[in-house]
């Protein structure tokens, strides 16, 4: 088996098939069949008929039905990912190859099914049957390829306790460690390795590429999306994410190669990822990957942002932070003494706006605490940092998902002026 995501989603959608297609005949509805001679081509022989089953007509005319499984999204993906369905449905005898990925997905799924169960009329899951059929589907993607799986810890984060895979689109998914057949331990369970596995195990980022078995592993790619997905986390919801120091890679059930990553911070806090949260998760970081700014404000901003994020303490981010905001809401400098008034007023509603715009002069207040390296003055400091991250937390993404202009200096000033003339 080379590639055990792909194997594990298959399987969960075909036993849920056998069960729907077992009701369904349950329900009256017959399987239709041909009459086909049992013994052809011996001379002087009384010919044999027999019933043959068309389960691969009775499975076509349920396709639709097999759709609403809630295994059919994930199942659906893998195949619309993976390269060499083509060859996989000349295999099969389809004459008419269709060209959009997901139509090319269904068609698999359909000639995978009628395989495994192919003339019978009964749909109960036999493990050989599809073992079978699955093999010889895998031959058919992966023949003179490779799947290359490269993986590193996203810490900070968990999923449901039931999740076996959060899918996030292109070969990526989140995955918790101990569902990963032959994860290094140290990526499921940190340095400590067996002797802590009285924690739980780390969220695992994976990469799943198929390539020519000649090609060198995706390493700088890999290290890109990654990034990418922590960026999204970070603005997706409240937390405290960072990547392992370490990435493994291996090519399909070879040995695991450990290449070193960098530090990307530390995880404060774990922030569950809930199953009704997933749909929205895997939008969002597609969103995120598409509208992931490479110049301007908005992008120099996302950059100190995250650099706050990687800080070892709240404290030493403010500055970072700052900055940030700056670069959003204060472009005429620190000097104007804008900054306060016009993050309250886009985040804040108009009676807590003056707290706000109070609790903002005094982070800018402990700013020269932070260049000059002094201790935090006083409690309560690394909370107000925290509230600052949270408010440029919210104006980025909503910058980013197009709910707010990204001139979010002319936002504040508009509402500050209609703030004014209510009052008049």
């Amino acid at each position: 088996m080379r590639n055990g995501s792909l194997y594990t989603i298959l399987r969960e959608f075909t036993g849920d098939s056998a069960l729907q297609l077992t009701n369904e005949t349950l329900g009256g509805v017959e399987i239709p069949f041909e009459i086909v001679e049992s013994d052809p081509g011996r001379p002087g022989r009384v010919p044999l008929y027999c019933y043959r089953p068309l389960t691969g007509s009775f499975i076509r005319e349920r396709l639709g039905l097999l759709a609403t499984l809630p295994s059919y999204a994930a199942a659906s993906r893998a195949l619309a990912e993976a390269d060499g369905i083509e060859r996989y449905l000349t295999l099969r005898g389809e004459s008419h190859i269709p060209a959009a990925g997901r139509e090319r997905a269904d068609a698999a799924l359909r000639c995978f099914l009628a395989r495994v169960f192919e003339e019978r009329s009964e749909f109960g899951l036999d493990d050989g049957r599809f073992e079978v059929a699955y093999e010889e589907l895998e031959h058919a993607v992966y023949e003179g390829r490779c799947v290359t799986t490269v993986i590193v810890p996203l810490l900070g984060v968990a999923l449901a306790p039931d999740a076996t895979e959060v899918p996030l689109g292109d070969g990526l998914a989140l995955v918790p460690g101990d569902a990963l057949k032959d994860a290094p331990t140290e990526a499921v369970w940190g340095a400590g390795g067996v002797d802590a596995r009285s924690q739980e195990p780390h969220v695992l980022l994976v990469l799943t590429a198929t390539q020519e078995r000649t090609a060198r592993v995706p390493i700088a790619q890999a290290r890109s999306r990654f990034r990418r997905v922590l960026t999204a986390m970070r603005l997706f919801e409240r937390g405290g994410y960072a990547l392992g120091p370490n990435v493994w890679t291996r090519s399909d059930e070879g040995a695991w190669r450990a290449i070193a990553f960098g530090s990307t911070g530390r995880p404060r806090f774990i922030t569950l990822i809930a199953a009704s949260q997933e749909d929205e998760l895997r939008a969002f970081c597609n969103l995120i990957a598409r509208r992931m700014p490479t110049g301007g404000e908005v992008a120099w901003a996302l950059g100190r942002y995250e650099m706050g994020c990687e800080r070892f303490a709240p404290f030493e981010a403010l500055t970072d932070y700052l900055l940030a905001l700056r670069a959003l809401l204060e472009p005429e400098g620190p000097s104007s003494g804008r900054l306060a008034q016009r993050l309250a007023v886009i985040c804040a509603q108009p009676p807590d706006r003056t707290a706000l715009a109070e609790r903002t002069a005094h982070a800018i207040s402990l700013e020269r605490a932070v260049v000059a390296g002094l201790a935090p003055a006083g409690p309560g400091v690394d909370k107000l940092v925290e509230e600052l991250a949270e408010h440029l937390r919210a104006l980025l993404r909503d910058v980013l998902c197009g709910h707010l202009d990204e001139d979010l200096r002319t936002v504040a000033d508009d509402l500050l002026q209609t703030a004014a003339a209510g009052l008049r």
